[in-house]
């Protein structure tokens, strides 16, 4: 874990040094070369979740498909959406928009002499070890991503938002990142104010944070892959969340046409086995959502009619 801490801080100083700094000082943004780097370690991660996702899911993709790709327009949208996230673009604007926030938020209690808690120190010895901290807030963050990710299926105005992520057809490793932005801005937002609560160095929020996006490109992936009947219940699979996605089943509670659905894990499938929220049902349905199928309900083709449709959603059933 220190070996690849280190090499990736090396290579994070050569890009900022070589690239970022100087085209910041052209651009006369030198009182802000603190952000610079922060971006530039977003940037380099997405480039590497990028290069893993080509070099790795594309290939799995095409060895073992689920079905064909007939709607490659409707995939090269989710591209868009899976550029704009995974090199910074997001989380740039977001910490433009929502740092002051939370500086105002924090800020009067450590002037206050609140100290900030760090959960990795709960257990002086051992959750001081790298890798033993990185997996506790992974746990953490994984049951975090499930409770909001329940919460965007049981309140009617957040699936409004959420639907659009459901509404792919033709679901591939690019569709992670298919989200309203003011979805994505809501969870960030949570997942933010969690993460200061809870004490996590910004070098391992980065790791986890990336690690769960990377995750959740290859569950989404367009691929015939299950871990077997031990392995489906230690780790989520592709299988285990296209379920999730499919028609009337991941999105709706059982035998009725209200909000509900299973399979809500991001990692880990034991948030669903223990709430009761788990389907291992082994099959790969249609994916959709019913009221687009059944209804001719439009979520839009392109980038902006999807982000303007899901706001007319929002505002019809606030």
């Amino acid at each position: 874990m220190d070996a690849l801490t280190d090499g990736f801080s090396q290579l994070q100083l050569w890009l900022f040094e070589t690239v970022v700094q100087p085209l910041m000082f052209s651009l006369d943004l030198g009182n802000r070369l603190e952000d610079g780097f922060a971006g530039t370690g977003w940037l380099l991660v997405g480039c590497l979740q990028l290069l893993v996702m080509l070099l790795v899911i594309a290939p799995l993709q095409k060895w073992r498909p689920v079905e064909p790709v007939t709607d490659r327009a409707a995939v090269r949208v989710d591209v868009l959406y899976t550029l704009i996230h995974r090199l910074g673009l997001f989380q740039i604007a977001l910490f433009f928009t929502l740092e002051p926030l939370f500086d105002a938020l924090f800020s009067p209690l450590r002037a206050a002499g609140v100290a900030t808690f760090h959960l990795d120190g709960l257990w002086p010895g051992v959750t001081d070890l790298p890798w033993v901290s990185f997996l506790l807030y992974l746990v953490v963050f994984d049951f975090l991503q499930y409770a909001i990710h329940r919460g965007q299926h049981q309140f009617t105005w957040w699936w409004s938002l959420h639907s659009l992520h459901h509404s792919q057809r033709q679901m591939s490793m690019w569709t992670d990142n298919r989200n309203h932005l003011l979805d994505d801005v809501i969870r960030s937002a949570i997942v933010a104010v969690v993460a200061q609560g809870i004490g996590i160095a910004p070098g391992q929020f980065v790791a986890v944070v990336a690690f769960m996006q990377l995750c959740e490109s290859f569950q989404h992936a367009n691929v015939r892959v299950w871990f077997g009947p031990i392995g489906e219940r230690l780790l989520v699979s592709p299988r285990f969340h296209r379920v999730h996605h499919s028609i009337g089943i991941g999105h709706e509670s059982a035998g009725k046409h209200t909000l509900g659905g299973h399979n809500f894990g991001v990692l880990f499938p034991w948030w669903d086995m223990l709430l009761g929220t788990a389907s291992f049902e082994l099959k790969f349905e249609a994916t959709g959502v019913r009221d687009q199928v059944e209804e001719g309900v439009d979520y839009g083709r392109g980038f902006w009619s999807q982000q303007w449709l899901g706001l007319k959603r929002l505002a019809a059933r606030r």
